[in-house]
Protein backbone atom coordinates (compact mmCIF):
# COMPACT_ATOMS: atom_id res chain seq x y z
CA UNK A 1 0.00 0.00 0.00
CA UNK A 2 1.34 3.43 -0.92
CA UNK A 3 2.46 5.70 1.87
CA UNK A 4 -0.19 8.31 0.89
CA UNK A 5 -2.95 5.79 1.45
CA UNK A 6 -1.91 5.40 5.09
CA UNK A 7 -2.78 9.03 5.84
CA UNK A 8 -5.97 9.59 7.82
CA UNK A 9 -8.39 11.64 5.72
CA UNK A 10 -11.53 12.97 7.43
CA UNK A 11 -14.64 14.15 5.58
CA UNK A 12 -16.66 16.70 7.58
CA UNK A 13 -20.31 17.30 6.70
CA UNK A 14 -22.29 20.01 8.54
CA UNK A 15 -25.92 20.88 8.09
CA UNK A 16 -25.61 24.04 5.94
CA UNK A 17 -26.76 26.53 8.60
CA UNK A 18 -24.55 29.28 10.07
CA UNK A 19 -24.24 27.82 13.58
CA UNK A 20 -23.50 24.29 12.36
CA UNK A 21 -20.99 25.41 9.74
CA UNK A 22 -19.25 27.70 12.23
CA UNK A 23 -18.60 25.06 14.89
CA UNK A 24 -17.65 22.32 12.42
CA UNK A 25 -15.15 24.61 10.67
CA UNK A 26 -13.51 25.11 14.06
CA UNK A 27 -13.35 21.33 14.47
CA UNK A 28 -11.86 21.04 10.97
CA UNK A 29 -9.09 23.48 11.84
CA UNK A 30 -8.33 21.66 15.09
CA UNK A 31 -7.93 18.41 13.13
CA UNK A 32 -5.69 20.17 10.59
CA UNK A 33 -3.49 21.35 13.45
CA UNK A 34 -3.16 17.68 14.39
CA UNK A 35 -1.84 16.93 10.86
CA UNK A 36 -4.91 15.10 9.59
CA UNK A 37 -6.15 15.54 6.03
CA UNK A 38 -9.60 17.14 6.05
CA UNK A 39 -12.23 17.64 3.35
CA UNK A 40 -15.02 20.03 4.36
CA UNK A 41 -18.29 19.55 2.47
CA UNK A 42 -20.33 22.75 2.32
CA UNK A 43 -23.30 24.00 0.32
CA UNK A 44 -22.53 26.24 -2.66
CA UNK A 45 -24.70 28.99 -1.16
CA UNK A 46 -22.85 29.00 2.17
CA UNK A 47 -19.41 28.58 0.65
CA UNK A 48 -19.95 31.61 -1.61
CA UNK A 49 -20.96 33.67 1.43
CA UNK A 50 -17.93 32.46 3.38
CA UNK A 51 -15.65 33.55 0.55
CA UNK A 52 -17.33 36.97 0.42
CA UNK A 53 -17.50 37.75 4.12
CA UNK A 54 -14.62 35.90 5.82
CA UNK A 55 -10.92 35.17 5.40
CA UNK A 56 -11.70 31.45 5.11
CA UNK A 57 -9.57 30.85 2.00
CA UNK A 58 -6.45 32.54 3.39
CA UNK A 59 -6.88 30.84 6.75
CA UNK A 60 -7.18 27.30 5.42
CA UNK A 61 -4.59 27.69 2.65
CA UNK A 62 -1.92 27.23 5.30
CA UNK A 63 -3.05 23.61 5.78
CA UNK A 64 -1.83 21.57 2.77
CA UNK A 65 -4.08 18.65 3.65
CA UNK A 66 -7.30 20.71 3.69
CA UNK A 67 -9.83 20.87 0.83
CA UNK A 68 -13.28 22.44 0.41
CA UNK A 69 -15.91 20.57 -1.61
CA UNK A 70 -19.36 21.96 -2.37
CA UNK A 71 -22.83 20.78 -3.32
CA UNK A 72 -26.08 22.63 -4.23
CA UNK A 73 -28.49 22.58 -1.28
CA UNK A 74 -31.54 22.34 -3.56
CA UNK A 75 -32.99 25.76 -2.67
CA UNK A 76 -33.21 28.82 -4.95
CA UNK A 77 -30.58 31.47 -4.27
CA UNK A 78 -33.15 33.98 -2.98
CA UNK A 79 -34.63 31.54 -0.43
CA UNK A 80 -34.37 33.15 3.05
CA UNK A 81 -33.16 29.99 4.84
CA UNK A 82 -34.39 31.55 8.10
CA UNK A 83 -37.44 31.91 10.29
CA UNK A 84 -40.18 29.36 9.80
CA UNK A 85 -38.58 28.40 6.45
CA UNK A 86 -35.28 27.23 7.98
CA UNK A 87 -36.51 23.62 7.95
CA UNK A 88 -36.73 23.80 4.15
CA UNK A 89 -32.96 23.20 4.13
CA UNK A 90 -33.37 19.73 5.62
CA UNK A 91 -35.93 18.62 3.08
CA UNK A 92 -34.32 20.21 0.03
CA UNK A 93 -31.11 18.31 0.77
CA UNK A 94 -33.08 15.11 1.23
CA UNK A 95 -35.19 15.60 -1.92
CA UNK A 96 -32.69 17.22 -4.30
CA UNK A 97 -29.07 17.15 -3.13
CA UNK A 98 -28.75 13.61 -1.82
CA UNK A 99 -27.86 11.94 -5.17
CA UNK A 100 -25.22 14.61 -5.85
CA UNK A 101 -23.69 14.12 -2.42
CA UNK A 102 -23.63 10.36 -2.96
CA UNK A 103 -21.61 10.81 -6.18
CA UNK A 104 -19.25 13.16 -4.38
CA UNK A 105 -18.73 10.58 -1.63
CA UNK A 106 -17.93 7.96 -4.24
CA UNK A 107 -15.32 10.20 -5.83
CA UNK A 108 -13.70 10.95 -2.49
CA UNK A 109 -13.45 7.23 -1.72
CA UNK A 110 -12.41 6.07 -5.17
CA UNK A 111 -10.47 8.88 -6.84
CA UNK A 112 -8.95 10.97 -4.05
CA UNK A 113 -5.44 10.37 -2.75
CA UNK A 114 -5.38 9.78 0.12
CA UNK A 115 -8.96 8.41 0.12
CA UNK A 116 -11.43 9.36 2.82
CA UNK A 117 -10.99 7.06 5.82
CA UNK A 118 -13.37 8.66 8.31
CA UNK A 119 -16.57 10.74 8.25
CA UNK A 120 -17.65 13.26 10.88
CA UNK A 121 -21.20 14.29 10.12
CA UNK A 122 -23.84 16.47 11.66
CA UNK A 123 -26.09 14.11 13.57
CA UNK A 124 -29.22 15.45 11.88
CA UNK A 125 -27.91 14.40 8.45
CA UNK A 126 -28.97 10.78 8.79
CA UNK A 127 -28.41 9.83 5.15
CA UNK A 128 -24.71 10.78 5.39
CA UNK A 129 -24.20 8.21 8.13
CA UNK A 130 -26.08 5.62 6.08
CA UNK A 131 -23.99 6.38 2.99
CA UNK A 132 -20.73 6.11 4.93
CA UNK A 133 -21.87 2.80 6.37
CA UNK A 134 -22.63 1.55 2.86
CA UNK A 135 -19.08 2.47 1.84
CA UNK A 136 -17.64 0.79 4.91
CA UNK A 137 -16.29 4.04 6.33
CA UNK A 138 -16.58 4.60 10.10
CA UNK A 139 -18.53 7.68 11.21
CA UNK A 140 -18.62 9.94 14.21
CA UNK A 141 -21.67 12.04 15.02
CA UNK A 142 -21.15 15.69 15.82
CA UNK A 143 -23.92 17.22 17.93
CA UNK A 144 -23.59 20.95 17.25
CA UNK A 145 -26.37 21.70 19.71
CA UNK A 146 -26.10 21.55 23.50
CA UNK A 147 -25.54 18.46 25.61
CA UNK A 148 -28.83 19.03 27.44
CA UNK A 149 -30.82 19.17 24.22
CA UNK A 150 -28.99 16.16 22.79
CA UNK A 151 -30.04 14.16 25.83
CA UNK A 152 -33.67 15.30 25.45
CA UNK A 153 -33.61 14.09 21.83
CA UNK A 154 -32.41 10.65 22.97
CA UNK A 155 -35.27 10.56 25.48
CA UNK A 156 -38.03 11.49 23.01
CA UNK A 157 -39.29 7.88 22.56
CA UNK A 158 -39.67 7.61 26.36
CA UNK A 159 -41.58 10.89 26.44
CA UNK A 160 -43.94 9.65 23.76
CA UNK A 161 -44.44 6.24 25.40
CA UNK A 162 -45.17 7.89 28.76
CA UNK A 163 -47.72 10.25 27.22
CA UNK A 164 -45.68 13.38 27.99
CA UNK A 165 -45.65 14.06 24.26
CA UNK A 166 -47.38 15.40 22.31
CA UNK A 167 -48.09 18.48 24.41
CA UNK A 168 -51.81 19.06 24.66
CA UNK A 169 -51.94 22.83 24.42
CA UNK A 170 -51.06 25.74 26.66
CA UNK A 171 -52.02 23.85 29.82
CA UNK A 172 -49.11 21.46 29.20
CA UNK A 173 -46.44 24.12 28.79
CA UNK A 174 -45.86 24.47 32.55
CA UNK A 175 -46.26 20.76 33.36
CA UNK A 176 -43.09 19.11 34.70
CA UNK A 177 -41.39 16.68 32.31
CA UNK A 178 -40.35 13.57 34.23
CA UNK A 179 -38.99 11.20 31.57
CA UNK A 180 -35.62 12.89 30.99
CA UNK A 181 -33.26 11.36 33.58
CA UNK A 182 -31.10 13.96 35.27
CA UNK A 183 -33.55 16.78 34.51
CA UNK A 184 -36.72 15.53 36.21
CA UNK A 185 -37.03 18.62 38.41
CA UNK A 186 -35.88 21.12 35.81
CA UNK A 187 -37.77 20.82 32.54
CA UNK A 188 -41.31 21.95 31.81
CA UNK A 189 -43.19 21.38 28.59
CA UNK A 190 -42.20 24.83 27.35
CA UNK A 191 -38.49 23.97 27.84
CA UNK A 192 -38.48 21.08 25.40
CA UNK A 193 -36.99 21.64 21.92
CA UNK A 194 -39.31 23.52 19.58
CA UNK A 195 -40.19 20.39 17.56
CA UNK A 196 -41.93 19.03 20.65
CA UNK A 197 -44.67 21.64 20.38
CA UNK A 198 -46.25 19.92 17.40
CA UNK A 199 -49.60 18.43 18.38
CA UNK A 200 -48.94 15.27 16.38
CA UNK A 201 -45.79 13.16 16.85
CA UNK A 202 -46.15 11.92 13.27
CA UNK A 203 -45.27 15.46 12.13
CA UNK A 204 -42.43 15.44 9.60
CA UNK A 205 -40.13 17.59 11.77
CA UNK A 206 -40.61 15.35 14.82
CA UNK A 207 -40.00 12.21 12.78
CA UNK A 208 -36.84 13.73 11.30
CA UNK A 209 -35.39 14.28 14.77
CA UNK A 210 -36.47 10.83 16.00
CA UNK A 211 -35.02 9.02 12.97
CA UNK A 212 -31.75 10.95 12.98
CA UNK A 213 -31.24 10.37 16.70
CA UNK A 214 -31.92 6.65 16.34
CA UNK A 215 -29.50 6.41 13.42
CA UNK A 216 -26.78 8.25 15.34
CA UNK A 217 -26.64 5.44 17.90
CA UNK A 218 -24.96 3.29 15.23
CA UNK A 219 -22.05 5.71 14.85
CA UNK A 220 -18.59 4.89 16.14
CA UNK A 221 -18.59 7.79 18.62
CA UNK A 222 -20.13 11.13 19.52
CA UNK A 223 -18.54 14.61 19.62
CA UNK A 224 -20.03 17.35 21.79
CA UNK A 225 -19.10 21.03 21.91
CA UNK A 226 -19.07 21.21 25.70
CA UNK A 227 -16.74 20.44 28.59
CA UNK A 228 -16.92 17.91 31.40
CA UNK A 229 -17.37 20.33 34.31
CA UNK A 230 -20.37 22.02 32.70
CA UNK A 231 -22.42 18.94 31.78
CA UNK A 232 -21.06 16.10 33.92
CA UNK A 233 -24.46 14.89 35.28
CA UNK A 234 -26.01 14.59 31.80
CA UNK A 235 -22.86 13.14 30.23
CA UNK A 236 -23.08 10.23 32.67
CA UNK A 237 -26.49 9.39 31.18
CA UNK A 238 -25.42 9.89 27.56
CA UNK A 239 -22.41 7.60 28.00
CA UNK A 240 -24.75 4.71 28.80
CA UNK A 241 -25.89 4.95 25.16
CA UNK A 242 -22.62 6.20 23.63
CA UNK A 243 -19.58 4.58 25.31
CA UNK A 244 -17.29 6.86 23.28
CA UNK A 245 -18.14 10.51 23.84
CA UNK A 246 -15.57 13.20 23.08
CA UNK A 247 -16.29 16.51 24.82
CA UNK A 248 -13.84 18.91 23.16
CA UNK A 249 -15.41 22.32 23.74
CA UNK A 250 -15.72 25.19 23.97
CA UNK A 251 -14.50 24.84 20.38
CA UNK A 252 -13.87 28.54 19.76
CA UNK A 253 -11.75 28.81 22.91
CA UNK A 254 -10.02 25.48 22.25
CA UNK A 255 -9.02 26.56 18.75
CA UNK A 256 -7.61 29.86 19.99
CA UNK A 257 -5.50 28.04 22.57
CA UNK A 258 -4.11 25.48 20.09
CA UNK A 259 -3.38 28.18 17.50
CA UNK A 260 -1.53 30.25 20.09
CA UNK A 261 0.76 27.27 20.74
CA UNK A 262 1.25 26.28 17.10
CA UNK A 263 4.65 26.78 15.49
CA UNK A 264 3.18 28.90 12.69
CA UNK A 265 2.44 32.58 13.16
CA UNK A 266 -1.16 33.04 14.21
CA UNK A 267 -3.21 36.15 13.60
CA UNK A 268 -6.83 36.54 14.77
CA UNK A 269 -9.28 35.81 11.93
CA UNK A 270 -12.63 37.34 11.12
CA UNK A 271 -14.39 34.10 11.90
CA UNK A 272 -16.64 31.82 9.89
CA UNK A 273 -19.45 34.26 9.25
CA UNK A 274 -21.99 34.02 6.45
CA UNK A 275 -22.71 37.72 7.03
CA UNK A 276 -20.51 40.75 6.59
CA UNK A 277 -19.19 41.82 9.99
CA UNK A 278 -19.46 45.51 10.87
CA UNK A 279 -16.52 46.29 13.15
CA UNK A 280 -17.48 49.94 13.56
CA UNK A 281 -19.19 48.89 16.79
CA UNK A 282 -15.81 48.29 18.48
CA UNK A 283 -14.74 51.98 18.55
CA UNK A 284 -18.23 52.76 19.86
CA UNK A 285 -17.84 50.15 22.62
CA UNK A 286 -14.47 51.66 23.50
CA UNK A 287 -16.30 54.82 24.59
CA UNK A 288 -18.66 52.97 26.95
CA UNK A 289 -18.13 52.40 30.70
CA UNK A 290 -17.11 48.98 32.07
CA UNK A 291 -19.92 46.36 31.98
CA UNK A 292 -22.50 48.97 30.99
CA UNK A 293 -23.74 47.77 27.58
CA UNK A 294 -26.44 45.19 26.80
CA UNK A 295 -25.58 43.35 23.58
CA UNK A 296 -28.60 42.16 21.59
CA UNK A 297 -28.49 39.50 18.87
CA UNK A 298 -30.97 36.81 17.89
CA UNK A 299 -28.63 34.86 15.63
CA UNK A 300 -28.83 33.87 11.98
CA UNK A 301 -32.29 32.25 11.81
CA UNK A 302 -34.70 34.05 14.17
CA UNK A 303 -37.09 36.58 12.65
CA UNK A 304 -39.20 39.11 14.54
CA UNK A 305 -42.51 40.73 13.75
CA UNK A 306 -42.61 44.54 13.76
CA UNK A 307 -44.57 44.43 17.01
CA UNK A 308 -41.91 42.26 18.64
CA UNK A 309 -39.15 44.53 17.38
CA UNK A 310 -40.83 47.58 18.89
CA UNK A 311 -41.43 45.81 22.23
CA UNK A 312 -37.72 45.02 22.48
CA UNK A 313 -36.79 48.51 21.31
CA UNK A 314 -39.03 50.24 23.86
CA UNK A 315 -37.76 47.94 26.63
CA UNK A 316 -34.13 48.62 25.79
CA UNK A 317 -34.64 52.39 25.59
CA UNK A 318 -36.70 52.51 28.80
CA UNK A 319 -34.03 50.57 30.71
CA UNK A 320 -31.76 53.59 30.36
CA UNK A 321 -28.81 51.36 29.46
CA UNK A 322 -26.62 51.66 26.35
CA UNK A 323 -27.26 48.86 23.87
CA UNK A 324 -25.61 47.33 20.82
CA UNK A 325 -28.28 45.63 18.66
CA UNK A 326 -27.65 43.31 15.72
CA UNK A 327 -30.53 43.36 13.22
CA UNK A 328 -29.97 41.30 10.07
CA UNK A 329 -31.54 42.64 6.85
CA UNK A 330 -33.89 39.63 6.78
CA UNK A 331 -34.67 39.48 10.50
CA UNK A 332 -37.89 41.54 10.48
CA UNK A 333 -41.03 40.06 8.95
CA UNK A 334 -42.35 42.25 6.15
CA UNK A 335 -45.81 43.49 6.98
CA UNK A 336 -48.25 45.93 5.46
CA UNK A 337 -48.63 49.24 7.22
CA UNK A 338 -46.48 52.06 8.46
CA UNK A 339 -42.83 51.52 9.21
CA UNK A 340 -42.75 54.78 11.20
CA UNK A 341 -40.27 54.79 14.08
CA UNK A 342 -41.49 56.77 17.12
CA UNK A 343 -39.37 59.86 17.76
CA UNK A 344 -38.52 58.85 21.31
CA UNK A 345 -36.96 55.58 20.09
CA UNK A 346 -35.00 57.30 17.36
CA UNK A 347 -33.65 60.00 19.68
CA UNK A 348 -32.77 57.59 22.51
CA UNK A 349 -30.97 55.27 20.07
CA UNK A 350 -28.86 58.18 18.80
CA UNK A 351 -27.83 58.93 22.40
CA UNK A 352 -27.02 55.47 23.74
CA UNK A 353 -27.76 52.84 21.11
CA UNK A 354 -25.84 51.33 18.21
CA UNK A 355 -27.59 49.19 15.58
CA UNK A 356 -25.74 47.10 12.99
CA UNK A 357 -26.49 44.19 10.63
CA UNK A 358 -23.83 41.80 11.98
CA UNK A 359 -20.83 41.92 14.32
CA UNK A 360 -17.71 39.88 15.19
CA UNK A 361 -19.53 38.29 18.11
CA UNK A 362 -16.60 36.67 19.95
CA UNK A 363 -14.78 40.01 19.94
CA UNK A 364 -17.89 41.86 21.10
CA UNK A 365 -18.61 39.46 23.95
CA UNK A 366 -15.03 39.72 25.22
CA UNK A 367 -15.13 43.54 25.20
CA UNK A 368 -14.97 45.00 28.75
CA UNK A 369 -17.94 47.30 28.06
CA UNK A 370 -20.36 44.38 27.57
CA UNK A 371 -22.33 43.69 30.73
CA UNK A 372 -25.06 41.41 29.39
CA UNK A 373 -26.30 39.54 26.34
CA UNK A 374 -29.93 39.44 25.15
CA UNK A 375 -29.77 36.30 23.06
CA UNK A 376 -31.78 33.70 21.14
CA UNK A 377 -29.87 31.04 23.14
CA UNK A 378 -28.34 29.21 20.20
CA UNK A 379 -25.62 26.92 21.51
CA UNK A 380 -22.69 28.75 19.89
CA UNK A 381 -23.87 32.06 21.35
CA UNK A 382 -24.55 30.50 24.75
CA UNK A 383 -21.16 28.86 25.13
CA UNK A 384 -19.36 31.94 23.76
CA UNK A 385 -21.14 34.01 26.42
CA UNK A 386 -20.22 31.50 29.13
CA UNK A 387 -16.54 31.65 28.17
CA UNK A 388 -16.60 35.45 28.06
CA UNK A 389 -18.26 35.61 31.49
CA UNK A 390 -21.27 37.56 30.20
CA UNK A 391 -24.70 36.99 31.86
CA UNK A 392 -27.66 36.39 29.54
CA UNK A 393 -31.30 37.26 28.99
CA UNK A 394 -32.72 34.42 26.89
CA UNK A 395 -35.43 34.77 24.26
CA UNK A 396 -35.33 31.39 22.48
CA UNK A 397 -36.97 30.61 19.17
CA UNK A 398 -35.94 27.30 17.62
CA UNK A 399 -34.76 23.74 18.34
CA UNK A 400 -32.35 23.47 21.32
CA UNK A 401 -32.64 27.16 22.21
CA UNK A 402 -35.70 26.53 24.40
CA UNK A 403 -33.82 23.96 26.48
CA UNK A 404 -30.60 25.98 26.66
CA UNK A 405 -32.42 28.99 28.09
CA UNK A 406 -33.83 26.89 30.94
CA UNK A 407 -30.38 25.67 31.97
CA UNK A 408 -28.98 29.21 31.75
CA UNK A 409 -31.52 30.40 34.31
CA UNK A 410 -32.20 27.37 36.50
CA UNK A 411 -29.05 25.20 36.47
CA UNK A 412 -26.05 27.39 35.70
CA UNK A 413 -27.72 30.48 37.24
CA UNK A 414 -26.04 32.83 34.75
CA UNK A 415 -29.07 34.67 33.44
CA UNK A 416 -32.80 35.08 32.98
CA UNK A 417 -35.28 33.22 30.77
CA UNK A 418 -38.06 35.19 29.06
CA UNK A 419 -39.26 32.56 26.59
CA UNK A 420 -42.82 32.74 25.26
CA UNK A 421 -43.24 36.42 26.07
CA UNK A 422 -42.29 39.66 24.37
CA UNK A 423 -43.22 42.63 26.52
CA UNK A 424 -41.42 45.96 26.88
CA UNK A 425 -41.92 46.06 30.66
CA UNK A 426 -40.34 42.63 31.09
CA UNK A 427 -37.45 43.55 28.79
CA UNK A 428 -36.82 46.75 30.74
CA UNK A 429 -36.91 44.95 34.12
CA UNK A 430 -34.66 42.09 33.00
CA UNK A 431 -32.04 44.44 31.56
CA UNK A 432 -31.94 46.34 34.85
CA UNK A 433 -31.80 43.10 36.84
CA UNK A 434 -28.92 41.84 34.73
CA UNK A 435 -26.84 45.03 34.73
CA UNK A 436 -27.78 46.51 38.13
CA UNK A 437 -29.95 44.77 40.71
CA UNK A 438 -28.55 41.23 40.36
CA UNK A 439 -25.34 41.93 38.47
CA UNK A 440 -22.98 40.77 41.23
CA UNK A 441 -24.81 37.44 41.54
CA UNK A 442 -24.71 36.75 37.80
CA UNK A 443 -21.15 37.94 37.27
CA UNK A 444 -19.87 35.68 40.03
CA UNK A 445 -21.63 32.65 38.48
CA UNK A 446 -20.34 33.42 34.98
CA UNK A 447 -16.81 34.00 36.30
CA UNK A 448 -16.77 30.52 37.83
CA UNK A 449 -17.99 28.80 34.65
CA UNK A 450 -15.67 30.87 32.46
CA UNK A 451 -12.70 29.74 34.51
CA UNK A 452 -13.71 26.08 34.21
CA UNK A 453 -14.16 26.44 30.45
CA UNK A 454 -10.75 27.97 29.90
CA UNK A 455 -9.09 25.35 32.09
CA UNK A 456 -10.74 22.54 30.10
CA UNK A 457 -9.09 23.59 26.81
CA UNK A 458 -5.67 24.34 28.29
CA UNK A 459 -2.94 21.70 28.15
CA UNK A 460 -3.90 18.85 30.46
CA UNK A 461 -7.54 19.95 30.64
CA UNK A 462 -10.40 17.56 29.91
CA UNK A 463 -11.27 18.94 26.46
CA UNK A 464 -7.61 19.22 25.47
CA UNK A 465 -7.01 15.57 26.34
CA UNK A 466 -10.26 14.47 24.70
CA UNK A 467 -9.27 16.08 21.40
CA UNK A 468 -5.95 14.20 21.52
CA UNK A 469 -7.92 10.99 22.12
CA UNK A 470 -10.25 11.77 19.23
CA UNK A 471 -7.32 12.27 16.85
CA UNK A 472 -5.74 9.03 18.01
CA UNK A 473 -9.07 7.22 17.53
CA UNK A 474 -9.26 8.47 13.94
CA UNK A 475 -5.70 7.34 13.26
CA UNK A 476 -6.29 3.91 14.80
CA UNK A 477 -9.38 3.36 12.65
CA UNK A 478 -7.47 4.17 9.44
CA UNK A 479 -7.58 1.29 7.05
CA UNK A 480 -9.78 -0.84 9.30
CA UNK A 481 -13.08 -2.03 7.82
CA UNK A 482 -16.27 -1.02 9.57
CA UNK A 483 -17.40 -4.63 9.95
CA UNK A 484 -15.68 -7.99 10.22
CA UNK A 485 -16.01 -8.31 6.43
CA UNK A 486 -13.96 -5.96 4.30
CA UNK A 487 -17.00 -3.96 3.24
CA UNK A 488 -15.05 -0.92 2.13
CA UNK A 489 -12.70 -3.01 -0.01
CA UNK A 490 -15.67 -4.81 -1.56
CA UNK A 491 -17.33 -1.50 -2.41
CA UNK A 492 -14.18 -0.15 -4.03
CA UNK A 493 -13.65 -3.35 -6.03
CA UNK A 494 -17.23 -3.25 -7.37
CA UNK A 495 -17.70 0.49 -7.84
CA UNK A 496 -14.31 2.18 -8.25
CA UNK A 497 -12.84 1.72 -11.74
CA UNK A 498 -9.21 0.60 -11.86
CA UNK A 499 -6.69 3.23 -12.91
Amino acid sequence: MRKQEQISHVLIFPLPIQGHVNSMLKLAELLCLSNLHVTFLNSVHNHDRLLRFSDIRTRFDRYPGFVFETFPDGLPEDHPRSGDRAMDIFYAIDDVAKPLIKELFKRLVCDTVPPVTFVIADVICEFVHELAQELGIPTICFRTNSCCCSWVYYCLPKLIDAGELPLKGKEDLDRKIEQVPGMETILRGRDLPSFCRHSDVSNRDVQLVLTATQASSRAHALILNTFEDLDAPLLSHIRRHFPKVFTIGPLHSHLKYRLSRAATTWAPSNGNSLWEEDKSCIPWLNTMPFKSVIYVSFGSITVLSKDQMFEFWHGLVNSGKPFLWVIRPDSIIRENGSGHIPAELSEATKKRGYMVEWVPQEEVLSHPAIGGFLTHSGWNSTIESLVAGVPMICWPHFADQLTNSRLVSEVWKVGLDMKDTCDRLIVEKMVRDLLDDRSEEFLQATKTISGMARKSVSEGGSSYLNLDRLVEEIRLMRGQPLHSTTQNETYQAENCPRK
